[in-house]
């Protein structure tokens, strides 16, 4: 019953968005934007906050008309950043919080656009890179950690601001191909060709990105610094070939295969495989 109700939400949302691209394209746009831009999950209130934050000191930064929330676990010198996924927030990094801990190193977790105790309604992975790039520079955090759009995030980051105080960074089940994830939604809601060409068009004038280049593997293959990728073999949500193409591009970069996992990675054995490749001496 679920499924069918989702089903019939989604093709009355298009349909809708079909028509109005006829009579209002303009409008009719936005709203696909607006829709495919805005989750639905992920928010915190500061009344309630996960405990895992709460243990955490807070602190808020803003970007133009923007704000974003980064939560700290303070330790010695060595510095990690946590970049979280679609429809998350900073707590989804408690269950590898004690093995990064182990290292005495200071943790840090940052809130995306739209997300957990961030500002705004749209999430962008530009606008995500800008909130990194500021807390890159006032905590000078030598690792990053990433999942899912957090991870692709990570490798858009790094290849535009080529930060060379980073050592090296970890991707967890992140997708490469943007064409993907666009398609999906257009194909979810039947979006005809007007609105299809109108979300292309969104990312060019907005943030000057052809789609096609809008691509992990090409984020990867700028990248000096070392790598580690994790990709799931039974990931429903971003799957396992997207892992395989951003490894295949990131020249200095490892690749782990996991199984029964799924897209949340949660794992001891994988985090003790993050942990000793962060801080392995050798």
């Amino acid at each position: 019953m679920k499924k069918m109700l989702f089903f019939i939400f989604t093709k009355s949302i298009g349909l809708y968005i079909n028509v109005l691209s006829f009579v209002f394209p303009k409008k009719a746009s936005q709203l696909a934007y607006a829709f495919f831009s805005e989750p639905r999950e992920g928010k915190l209130s500061k009344t309630n906050l996960p405990e895992i934050l709460q243990e955490a000191q807070s602190e808020t930064f803003h970007q133009e008309e923007h704000s974003f929330q980064t939560y700290t676990w303070k330790g010695n010198d060595t510095i990690i950043l946590l970049v979280h996924g679609w429809e998350s927030n900073a707590s989804r990094w408690e269950n590898i919080l004690p093995y990064l801990k182990k290292s005495g190193s200071t943790i840090i977790a940052i809130d995306a656009p739209a997300h957990g105790l961030s500002s705004g309604k749209q999430f962008s992975i530009p606008q995500y890179a800008e909130f990194i790039h500021i807390a890159v520079q006032k905590f000078k955090p030598q690792y990053l950690i990433g999942h899912s759009m957090g991870g692709k995030t990570c490798l858009y980051y790094q290849s535009v601001y080529q930060n060379d105080s980073l050592k090296k960074m970890v991707i967890l089940g992140a997708p490469s191909d943007f064409n993907i994830i666009l398609n999906n939604y257009i194909a979810l809601l039947s979006l005809n060709s007007k609105i299809s060409k109108a979300l292309q068009d969104h990312y060019l004038n907005h943030f000057k990105l052809q789609l096609e280049h809008f691509s992990g593997k090409i984020f990867a293959s700028k990248l000096n610094i070392k790598g580690l990728i994790a990709h799931d073999i039974d990931d429903t949500v971003v799957l396992f070939e997207e892992g395989k193409k951003i490894a295949g591009a990131w020249k200095n970069a490892v690749f782990i295969e996991t199984k029964g996992l799924g897209h949340s990675m949660h794992d001891d054995e994988l985090y003790k495989k993050v942990a000793h490749f962060l801080f392995e001496t050798k």
